[in-house]
């Protein structure tokens, strides 16, 4: 096993510090309701398969950068965390995924109508910490915080509409950019730039132009995103805990199809293209290898790395304008390392 790089080591720290923190308190809005302790145990599911919480430690952390205590943004990463969890329990849902974490999804355990109630539910539960922060932070920081939450729910939304319709209507005219603008919407939003900007609404207290961290946080998730679908296809199935080649079997236009679609030789494109048109209980173990084999012949893996390391590069290059004027912590560094560190995963 390789040796983990410091910036590695710095992110996997913070991760479990902010990341430990903000789940135990996500708990603590998981108790309770009046619903009874069968429901409230699927509610917990997702929640308590584990998780990196990335996206509440970066919004903890942004706000320890800005000189807030990190308590000050607990209630928020909780709320981050709990709607991630309502994300990823639909997201399988409209993606017909088979494992989350390691364990079969929510909807294959417990049907489709069950899976989309507790999402539901998840959803609705991020509201009370967002509402607690009233008593933390007053009124007026409290409903800027509700502001950023509406922006970054409606940016996802309209994100996941973009690549339902691409795979309901079999598109295959895609281009680089409009990857790109899915993710943005789809992932940075609520990965990166949600987080980010909230971490130094808190730790300024709405004393900074948040649009100043906007390209950093679009181009370290845009590389989160991209090394993600990269580890779909080539990583350890057991550690990324999804199925190996998902994306394939589900028909998405990640970078690396889109690549594979321009690249081919007319026939071969056509024979892509109904492949990606199936219904996944049609596509076949034969087909996705062929599909693979294509992408190791036109090097479109190796095109989506080169990219990866690019939007990387983009992102370090951005922390470097946006955070200048912060004073060095560990927090700082942080931040500075998950360009590296988004690309070192495995």
């Amino acid at each position: 096993m390789t040796p983990a790089t410091p910036a590695a080591t710095l992110v996997r720290e913070v991760l479990a510090e902010y990341g430990g923190a903000a789940q135990t308190r996500m708990r603590e809005y998981l108790k309770g309701g009046t619903s009874g302790r069968a429901f409230q145990a699927l509610v917990a599911d997702y929640p308590e398969r584990g998780g990196r919480a990335l996206r509440a430690s970066l919004c903890m952390a942004t706000a320890r950068a800005f000189g807030a205590n990190p308590a000050d943004a607990l209630n928020s990463a909780a709320a981050i965390e709990l709607l991630h969890n309502a994300f990823l329990v639909h997201d399988d849902v409209e993606d017909e995924s088979e494992e989350r974490r390691g364990r079969p999804t929510l909807h294959r355990l417990h049907g489709i109508p069950m899976a989309i109630n507790v999402g539901d539910a998840l959803a609705v539960l991020s509201l009370r910490p967002l509402i607690d922060n009233v008593g933390r932070l007053g009124p007026r920081l409290a409903l800027r915080i509700m502001e950023e939450a509406e922006r970054m729910a409606r940016e996802s939304v309209e994100g996941q509409a973009l690549e339902l319709d691409w795979r309901q209507r079999n598109a295959t005219d895609l281009g680089e950019s409009d990857y790109l603008r899915m993710v943005l919407k789809k992932t940075c939003w609520y990965t990166t730039i949600y987080p980010t900007r909230l971490g130094a609404l808190i730790g300024t207290r709405d004393g900074v132009d948040l649009d100043r961290y906007f390209r950093f946080g679009f181009f370290v998730g845009a590389a989160f995103q991209l090394q993600d679908d990269l580890l779909n296809l080539i990583g350890d199935e057991a550690r990324y805990g999804k199925e190996r080649n998902g994306d394939l079997l589900e028909g998405k236009r990640t970078l690396m199809v889109i690549h594979l679609l321009a690249a081919s030789t007319p026939d071969e494109r056509g024979r892509l293209a109904r492949l990606l048109g199936q219904p996944r209980s049609e596509r076949t173990g034969e087909d996705v290898r062929w599909i693979r084999e294509q992408m190791d012949r036109y090097g479109s893996i190796d095109y989506a790395r080169q990219v990866a390391h690019g939007l990387a590069g983009a992102a370090l290059h951005e922390f470097s304008v946006a955070y200048a004027d912060l004073p060095d912590s560990p927090d700082k560094r942080f931040l500075e390392a998950l360009p590296t560190w988004a690309l070192e995963r495995a």
